[in-house]
């Protein structure tokens, strides 16, 4: 989607939301929306699996765009992929919502699902830990002792973080356990959805990415060119966002709309 404009909230301040109550976990995603809704998206990702667990019925009551999550996308890939269980690791809010799970059984009701919470996981991919780090490696081994004995055919990397980890992770389960990223799934539905409503970007390139963080923007550009873009895209800008603007946001969201519908608006950018 490389044509697309891109507003992107990283609420870097507040982080990690996998180790946040629901309650908590829920306002802070409604205040990030009512944040990006200043920008008129016509899709909106929450790119969040904790975000996506605790927050997505309450999201979808307010937000007037198409929404997409990362945890029915997920899940669907994993079970597209091959019958026999399907693992799941994620934070700690993540797994303990069970959200993946009730993904899951919707699909393929006798379904086996294993799961396991990953809480150093997300630390270590903010901290730059090169996938070889025998840290990485001994943390991984020790999450996913569980997991190897049961086997499972697939794993979902529930959390969008876990995908820079999918080298070390694929080391220590096998070659043969297929690893999902909802990260990656995710990104087909919001293609499939824009495709579906005819609201794809005419330009096949040159869309641009403005980035918004609630901490360090420097410390952001760093992490997000080298570990998360890759390449693939450049950050045009970075931009300081305060977290009392985002709870400002979220209480107007609130008072003014409530959870009545609005029209979706078809501006270009997501």
């Amino acid at each position: 989607m490389g044509g697309e404009d891109v507003v992107y909230l990283g609420d870097s301040a507040r982080v990690p939301y996998g180790t946040k109550s629901a309650e908590t976990v829920r306002r802070f995603a409604t205040e990030d929306l009512a944040f990006l809704l200043k920008y008129d998206p016509k899709l909106v990702v929450v790119a969040c699996n904790t975000a996506s667990a605790a927050a997505f019925d309450v999201l979808r009551a307010v937000c007037p765009a198409e929404l997409v999550d990362v945890i029915r996308p997920g899940a669907a890939a994993a079970c597209r992929h091959a019958s026999g269980p399907i693992g799941v690791i994620g934070t700690e809010a993540t797994i303990e919502s069970g959200a993946y799970q009730r993904a899951i059984a919707e699909i393929d009701p006798g379904r086996e699902v294993v799961v396991r919470a990953c809480p150093l996981l997300v630390p270590i991919v903010e901290e730059g830990r090169d996938q070889r780090d025998p840290i990485v490696l001994s943390v991984l081994t020790d999450y996913l002792r569980e997991m190897q004995r049961r086997r499972p055919v697939a794993i979902i990397l529930g959390c969008t973080h876990y995908p820079l980890l999918a080298d070390a992770i694929g080391k220590v389960m096998g070659p043969e356990v297929k690893l999902i990223s909802s990260a990656a799934a995710a990104a087909a539905e919001a293609q499939r959805r824009l495709t579906m409503t005819g609201a794809v970007s005419p330009r096949a390139a040159g869309g641009r990415l403005r980035c918004f963080s609630t901490d360090s923007p420097q410390r952001f550009r760093r992490l997000g060119e080298a570990r998360f873009i890759g390449g693939a895209r450049t950050i045009d800008e970075v931009c300081p966002v305060g977290t009392d603007e985002l709870e400002t946001a979220g209480k107007e969201l609130i008072e003014t709309d409530g959870s009545a519908p609005r029209e979706s608006p078809k501006r270009a950018g997501q």
